[in-house]
């Protein structure tokens, strides 16, 4: 039945179709005919035949037990059978074509009205609008089928990203975007910059599948600036446009099961041939996201004058294998094996032994993109928190009634908050300095942001789970987002430098510039 076809009931007429051989519903002002379903509910069919629900309206036991998205499945969808004369729906889902949420702390205050903010220009503020339309029609759909089936995000998803240059721009302001139309013209090149790339990040973290995150060219993001910024001519020439495009993929591979976070401990070698014209690379690399189905490998390596990048295509004595973690294997999560790969010199990235210059030039935007992305996973958790104390009843009142849920609330905002307010000024920051001025001064600040952030959404997710009860720990319903989150967001933690590491590195380097005069 189509909506044309749906017809008009008043809700007296709704009212007469009130037991178990023909039952309606109203839920937000559709009519619902649940008389041959009923038998076929999942939660039973007494459910439907409880008290004030045939022929009620029962949006707020709906809303109780599930999700706005249960409405638009197809094969609930038809239930429907007409609509409440004089009556407009008023329940409208989070992922609504690229609406802004007018749930209370839902959106970071740039976006909210009566808001001002003196980083977002007007062309900002029209980019966002377009990339969570974007996110919200072409993204979002693969990205919640394949965190379930665990498959490779949808080519055709990453060639409509490759079609507004969203490839390019998630590497930041550069000369990489030079020549290119970006999103049909809505920013030109030279005008791009760290806010637009956060605008980025944050509207693909809207999205709530963390596995797809990773897995829609996360690995390009850390493995294609030190193709960019130390590759060759010639070898930039070939990879770029094909990385860019859509057309290959790229992961960084570093993490060894050895050495982790210890570059310096690699075990994986590259020695010259004879006639010094190859690389003969022997080791393996561990928790290589985009590694199953990456094409180049930009791999650390043990050389005679200490460490390499050197980038590897897939070919010859390259083998992958799926590493199972605790989100979706549509990140494409592996163990990387390289045995005796031949690889031309010319694919040296940098200097050779100068390998630890080329991946600490990356650090700083790399951990920069995790706390964007950090700080809007927060908030996402807030809107689920929010909306769910509001509707869900407990002892005949709101949960947002009761003061120990109200201080969880309070402890989630203000952590939510004053990340992204920090985020916001070290972004500033990072638009106003040289990018030797970014490494000299914001490595730190970087790293203690990062810290800040991955334990506040920790704390965040723990008292998410106690806000929805059972329902925060089930994979389905009304809390998979809570259940989700929780089971996730220790990845945050690890990538781009543990929290402890990066704690003492932030004090290392505010060490580093004590004025020899300062005395007590």
């Amino acid at each position: 039945m189509t909506s044309k076809e749906l017809r008009t009931f008043t809700r007296d007429e709704v009212a007469q179709h009130n037991n178990e051989g023909d039952l309606w519903v109203v839920i937000d002002s559709k009519v619902y005919d649940l008389t041959k379903f009923r038998n076929l509910h999942p939660g039973g069919a007494s459910v439907l035949l409880e008290e004030g629900v045939p022929g009620q309206d029962a949006t707020e036991v709906f809303f109780s037990l599930h999700r706005y998205e249960v409405l638009e499945r197809p094969q609930y969808k038809r239930l429907q059978v007409g609509v409440v004369q004089g009556e407009e729906p008023r329940v409208f889902p989070s992922i609504n074509n690229g609406a802004i949420s007018q749930v209370p702390f839902a959106e970071p205050t740039w976006l909210v009205e009566g808001y001002h903010s003196p980083y977002y220009s007007e062309n900002h503020r029209r980019f966002q609008r377009e990339i969570r339309k974007f996110m919200d029609e072409i993204v979002y759909p693969d990205a919640q089928a394949r965190e379930l089936d665990g498959k490779r995000p949808s080519q055709s998803v990453v060639d409509k990203m490759a079609a507004i240059e969203l490839h390019a721009m998630r590497l930041g302001p550069g000369k990489h975007l030079q020549g290119r139309t970006l999103f049909g013209g809505l920013v030109k090149p030279e005008e791009f910059d760290y806010f637009h790339e956060l605008i980025i990040s944050q509207e693909l973290t809207r999205c709530g599948a963390r596995g797809y995150g990773d897995g829609i060219n996360s690995g390009m993001v850390i493995g294609l600036p030190p193709v960019l910024n130390f590759g060759a001519p010639e070898l930039k020439a070939r990879v770029v446009p094909e990385v860019l495009g859509g057309k290959k993929f790229i992961c960084l591979a570093i993490s060894e099961a050895f050495a982790g976070s210890d570059v310096f401990g690699l075990q994986t070698t590259a020695t010259k041939t004879e006639d010094g014209k190859h690389w003969i690379i022997t080791g393996t690399k561990k928790w290589i996201t985009n590694g199953m189905f990456a094409d180049y490998f930009t791999v650390g390596c043990k050389t005679e004058d200490g460490f390499t990048v050197i980038l590897v295509e897939r070919g010859e004595g390259v083998e992958t294998k799926p590493i199972k973690t605790s989100y979706s294997p549509a990140a494409g999560t592996a163990y990387v094996i390289f045995d005796n790969v031949k690889v031309p010199v010319e694919n040296t990235l940098g200097e050779e032994g100068g390998g630890i210059f080329v991946m600490l030039s990356n650090f700083n935007h790399e951990r920069w993109v995790m706390c964007c992305t950090s700080a809007r996973g927060q908030r996402s958790i807030v809107e689920e928190c929010m909306k769910w104390t509001n509707q869900r009843k407990a002892f005949g009142k709101p949960l947002n009634s009761q003061a120990v849920v109200r201080s969880k609330l309070a402890a989630m905002i203000a952590r939510t908050e004053s990340v992204q307010n920090w985020l916001e000024n070290l972004t500033y920051q990072m638009c106003n300095m040289s990018y030797r001025e970014q490494a000299n001064k914001l490595a730190g600040p970087l790293a203690f942001l990062k810290m800040y952030s991955t334990r506040s959404a920790q704390q965040t997710a723990t008292d998410a789970v106690q806000v929805f009860g059972g329902r925060g720990i089930t994979q389905t319903g009304m809390g998979r987002h809570i259940e989700h989150y929780h089971r996730t967001v220790p990845f945050d933690s690890l990538l781009g430098g543990a929290e402890d590491v990066l704690a003492d590195l932030g004090v290392r380097q505010a060490m580093r510039n004590m004025p020899k005069s300062a005395r007590l």
